[in-house]
């Protein structure tokens, strides 16, 4: 979201690496649902001429309803096309990682999962899905009709990858146009400097300047990132190990924590928000001025927030001019699909993956989630021609970096996600945050996560 071939992994490799990841999971705070497999059995079933595919699908839209309802004519198309049957279950974002750890560890899982891009790496190294090589990606079309950026974050470079983009986002900022107007403020933010001094404005009787999701380990890791980054950090070396506890990494974790510790532009109770509706919910209906989320059209149309309403731009920098590594606002967001390598529907899951990657299939999912299509041929249509779209394409294609390609990526996100949780928590209490308290989490996350998790 590489080069498309791979010896297998012995089995006691692969059985270390699951270890590991499934490990983590156990202090996973935003994937902490159960770990059964949807699929009832190995992958998929089939009776009489009847393939039938299970497929987990991520949560997409205000809800999981919602995704049903865009998901299904879809499913229905393919079945209509192809004669498989195609058993749909949308799985939460606090529960998806869990169920896909289980089901790599166990070999209970179902034939197709979406993944979110930023675990690509961690998963590649389960062993547990199907390589796509040259002759999968030259069935689906070839690599030459998928962006580069969505196809940089399917997995580690030089590994072959472990899915196909279908999905893709950008971090952009959000800003409520009428609260900006009677705040006089006439320009949105280009700068956190510009940034918080208008949140500041912004907050007043009860209404906050910027809303955050500060209990979620997935949104704080991805902004941990981008912080770190503009601050000219990493969260790792070259070589792959850890570089935690850095100044750079500090500041960038108390920059984000600020808004609620020493800012005061974002409501403490934000520290309790995790399942990553709630921070949209408050933005759609007035209780906060800004928000910092992934391609949010479609989410915020569901609380019945219109687009002439609100403002996209991208996210702020540390400085005007930013240039070269610290150029950076959003991490490579998007969604990949994933074939089990144990399903026992192999040729008819190739065909579903087809299907999803095809123009109208990826034109019309990603109309309903306001989110891009992976595939160029895709762009014709007009929905991709609106000022939002052409923010985050800008974005994907200019300012946006993936998240580290490490085997321990979805390990990361959970240690570092939750050493923000604890940290926001602290300033919602009002304990003080310091650069020794931000430290401390940073040395324990990293402790963390050379223990396995």
């Amino acid at each position: 979201m590489r080069v498309l071939n791979s010896a297998a992994r012995t089995p006691l490799a692969r059985r270390s690496a699951l270890l590991t990841l499934a490990v983590s999971t156990a202090l996973l705070a935003s994937a902490c649902g159960s770990g059964g497999s949807g699929g009832g059995g190995t992958a998929g079933s089939s009776g009489g001429s009847q393939t039938t595919l299970t497929y987990w699908a991520s949560d997409q839209g205000g809800s999981i309803a919602q995704d049903v309802k865009v998901l299904t004519p879809e499913l229905d198309a393919f079945t209509k096309q192809t004669g498989i049957k195609v058993k749909l279950e949308v799985i939460g974002w606090n529960d998806l990682l869990n169920r896909i750890l289980a089901a790599a560890s166990s070999g209970q899982g179902p034939d197709l999962v979406n993944i979110g891009n930023t675990w690509s790496a961690s998963l590649q190294a389960t062993g547990a899905f199907l390589p796509v090589s040259d002759d999968v990606m030259g069935q689906i079309g070839g690599t030459g009709r998928f962006l580069p950026g969505a196809l940089a974050a399917t997995g580690a470079p030089g590994k072959p990858p472990v899915g196909v983009p279908i999905y893709s986002m950008s971090y952009a900022l959000y800003y409520n146009k009428a609260m900006f107007q009677a705040a006089g403020i006439s320009t949105p933010p280009a700068t956190w400097a510009d940034f918080v001094a208008d949140g500041k404005k912004l907050t007043k009787n009860g209404q906050w300047g910027v809303s955050v999701e500060g209990a979620s380990t997935s949104e704080n890791a991805h902004h941990a990132f981008t912080f770190s980054a503009q601050q000219g950090g990493s969260f790792f070396d070259s070589a792959g190990k850890p570089t935690f506890d850095t100044p750079q990494n500090v500041a960038a974790l108390k920059q984000y924590v600020d808004f609620v510790a020493a800012d005061k532009i974002a409501n403490p109770s934000n520290a309790e928000y995790s399942n990553g509706t709630e921070a949209v919910k408050d933005f759609a209906t007035g209780k906060a001025a800004m928000l910092l989320w992934q391609s949010a059209d479609a989410t915020l149309a569901t609380y019945g927030m219109q687009s002439g309403q609100y403002g996209v731009v991208p996210v702020p920098f540390a400085s005007a001019g930013a240039s070269g590594p610290t150029h950076v606002d959003s991490i490579v967001a998007g969604i990949n699909l994933s074939v089990f390598a144990n399903t026992k529907n192999k040729d008819a899951a190739l065909k579903f993956v087809k299907f999803m990657v095809s123009k109208e299939t990826q034109t019309a999912l990603n109309k309903a989630y306001s989110s891009l299509p992976s595939v160029s041929d895709a762009y014709t249509d007009p929905a991709f021609q609106t000022e939002s779209v052409k923010v985050i394409q800008s974005v994907l294609a200019n300012s946006a970096a993936p998240m580290p390609a490490v085997a321990t990526e979805s390990q990361f996100e959970t240690v570092i996600g939750s050493a923000l949780k604890n940290l926001f928590a602290d300033a919602a209490s009002g304990k003080p945050v310091t650069n020794q308290s931000v430290a401390a989490q940073l040395d324990q996350a990293q402790q963390q996560l050379l223990a396995g998790g």
